[in-house]
């Protein structure tokens, strides 16, 4: 397998602006195929329009529980995961109950993430767990998460949605999205065998790369594009 291979199938190519029309999710799922990255991730309903625009490829189709702010009741986020496998998803990216975490209510969270895991368990779906970094800023609470997810054996640990931006002092919003020191704390403190995904702020082939060197395995982006062309010129 080639570097620009290796990195293309690092790629979770983003769908999931809340704007993004029926015609821009078919372009993007053509890209998703010219690109050969590792799978899409769309919102919920579009996840049979999906499989069927990337059923001549292996571009897997991923879809989002919760998203982006975790809120559903657990009933909810388990019906919205059966529903997404009945469709055709064959990954889940879920968002955990931010509030129950910043509160350290760890009894509801492991509730949680057991039922969505109990669900992808059964035919063998793959698991994402997001945590939203830039919410759950205690360095303890994501240790803890950690810790759950391993317990539970999900497939990855994420970083963050893309969609959560954090009001300052000034008024103003911003994001950090995957930092480095959170990639390398989530790494440190999950099983081997729970991989890493980084999201929000790794949109190049340098961040891809460093991020990589953390032990990333997987990243969420939507500027695929622009990386593998970045790659395709640096590794020629």
């Amino acid at each position: 397998m080639s570097i620009i291979t290796e990195i293309a199938k690092m790629i979770d190519h983003s769908l999931l602006s809340p704007t993004l029309t029926d015609e821009g999710l078919k372009e993007g799922c053509n890209l998703a195929k010219e690109y050969n990255v590792a799978s899409v991730c769309v919102k919920p309903y579009a996840v049979k329009l999906a499989k069927e625009w990337l059923k001549d490829s292996d571009v897997l189709v991923g879809t989002v529980i919760g998203f982006p702010h975790g809120n559903s009741s657990i009933d909810v986020k388990v019906f919205e995961t059966q529903q997404a496998i009945d469709d055709g998803a064959v990954e889940i990216d879920m968002v955990i109950n931010l509030g129950k975490a910043t509160m350290e209510d760890w009894t509801y969270i492991e509730k949680e993430i057991s039922a969505i895991r109990e669900v992808t368990a059964k035919t063998n779906i793959i698991l994402k767990v997001i945590f939203e970094n830039d919410l759950i800023t205690e360095t303890n609470h994501k240790i803890k998460l950690c810790e759950i997810c391993s317990k539970l054996k999900v497939d990855f640990v994420k970083t963050s949605t893309g969609y959560n931006y954090v009001k300052g002092a000034d008024g103003r919003y911003s994001y950090k999205g995957a930092t480095d020191d959170d990639l390398k704390l989530m790494r440190k403190h999950s099983a081997p065998e729970v991989q890493v995904k980084a999201a929000g702020a790794v949109g190049s082939l340098e961040a891809i790369l460093r991020v990589r060197d953390l032990g990333v395995t997987r990243v969420g982006t939507g500027q695929t594009a622009q990386i593998l062309d970045d790659a395709s010129v640096h590794y020629r």
